[in-house]
């Protein structure tokens, strides 16, 4: 890690954290430290267990072993509740109820703020309009999600998420299945949210290059274990794509970011 992002406040961090599918091992020992108010991405090969961390950093799973830290506080002791108001978690493949509109599945992302039986508030309405426009769905909203594009329908379910007005987002592979000018979109727009709005953004992906563009942090993992982290030229060279992917590749200049862009041979 290097010395300016020693200067960053963690916002998310794993001390020791190990994860188990039963019997079965997926991370060891993981330290995981998430900058405040940055992009982290997590890349690596299938079954490096990038999902599973995400899953349990939003406390969607309990580590068998080890400590998660929200603002320097354990997860294992905010309420649920609480947790869901700081933490909007967009997982693989969200599944709506048919007929649900765009303005419907947005309104879902405030309920953890509202008390049982509690009225629909200005708060709540701000909330949910602030999230269409950040999105560009208000021109959407009345329409029923199965009508919608993948582009269309994956910045509504982000909708959902930014209306919890949480700190925090976690996104698990936000960019699958999407067309390259959809893909462009999303990560423009969370570069919006981090930049002008202060999210803290934790996404899965699997384009080296997309996190390397966008990404101010990169977590590079491999058998459940981190090869390397830091700012995007700190972690991406020959020998780490080597080493984490078996590729022999050439990593050059983006000519457009000026980021590095990994050529695979």
């Amino acid at each position: 890690m290097s010395g300016d992002e020693q200067a960053v406040p963690a916002k998310l961090a794993g001390h020791h954290v190990s994860i188990a599918y039963g019997m079965q091992s997926i991370v060891e020992d993981l330290g995981l430290f998430v900058p405040e108010r940055r992009f982290t991405a997590l890349v690596g090969p299938n079954g490096s267990g990038k999902s599973t961390i995400l899953r349990t950093f939003a406390g969607l799973m309990a580590p068998s072993r080890g400590t998660i830290l929200l603002d320097g506080r354990n997860i294992d002791k905010l309420p649920t509740k609480e947790m869901a108001k700081r933490i909007g978690v967009l997982l693989q493949g969200p599944v709506a109820p048919e007929g649900l509109t765009v303005r419907d599945l947005v309104r879902q992302g405030r309920y953890p703020h509202r008390a049982f039986f509690g009225r629909w508030s200005d708060e709540d309405e701000a909330a949910c309009e602030e999230a269409l426009m950040l999105t560009g769905t208000t021109i959407l909203a009345g329409t029923p999600l199965d009508r919608l594009s993948g582009g269309q329908r994956q910045r509504a379910w982000i909708a959902m998420t930014l209306a919890q007005r949480g700190e925090v987002l976690l996104l698990d592979e936000p960019t699958t299945y999407l067309d390259l000018a959809h893909q462009i979109e999303l990560m423009n727009l969370i570069t919006v949210l981090v930049r002008d709005h202060g999210k803290t953004v934790v996404a899965v992906l699997h384009d080296l290059n997309q996190a390397a563009r966008y990404a101010e942090h990169i977590v590079l993992l491999k058998g459940g274990r981190i090869s390397a982290a830091g700012r995007p030229d700190d972690v991406l060279s020959e020998e780490a794509i080597a080493d984490v992917f078996g590729v022999r590749s050439v990593i050059i200049r983006d000519p457009v970011a000026g980021t590095p862009l990994c050529v695979p041979l």
